[in-house]
């Protein structure tokens, strides 16, 4: 009998196999594989430290800050964001290379200041880990010595 059933499964095994593959479940179940990938990259992104520097403006936003001035100036009733940075695209698409050099100059001026700044944080980060590092040493070792002061008295218990 044990031959019996194995015979028929091995007949469904190839009607299985012959049968044509059905895409829509095919699809469905790989878009529940990319719904689990994505809900698992959310959970492992690191959080965002408030206190790390900004990274400075490239030249072309710098000059956005001054045309928005002028742009709004020139045109009071324009409300859309949208409007200037288009304006304001064309305009700078439109300049030469003489008439960016100071926004550039600005830029990197900025972003040498960034640097400086930067640095400093990293600095500070590596001090804060470190500090980290040690404290957890030393509670180790704190907890080593606990323990090793408890068995011992266990072994005085057991003595007597």
């Amino acid at each position: 009998m044990k031959g019996a059933k194995g015979k028929r499964a091995a007949k469904r095994d190839t009607k299985d196999a012959l049968k044509p593959v059905d895409d829509r479940k095919v699809g469905k179940r790989k878009a529940a594989v990319k719904a689990d990938s994505k809900s698992k990259a959310k959970k492992g992104k690191a959080a965002k430290d408030p206190n790390k520097p900004k990274r400075p403006p490239s030249a072309f936003f710098v000059f956005l800050e001054e045309f928005r001035k002028t742009f709004k100036k020139d045109n009071p009733t324009v409300k859309a964001v949208s409007a200037v940075g288009k304006a304001g695209g064309e305009r700078w698409k439109s300049m030469t290379a003489a008439e960016k050099a100071p926004y550039e100059a600005k830029a990197a001026k900025r972003k040498t200041e960034y640097q400086k700044v930067m640095s400093a944080y990293e600095k500070k980060q590596e001090s804060v880990a470190d500090d980290g590092d040690e404290e957890s040493d030393r509670s180790k070792s704190e907890v080593d010595e606990e323990s090793g002061q408890e068995s011992e008295e266990e072994e005085d218990d057991d003595d007597e």
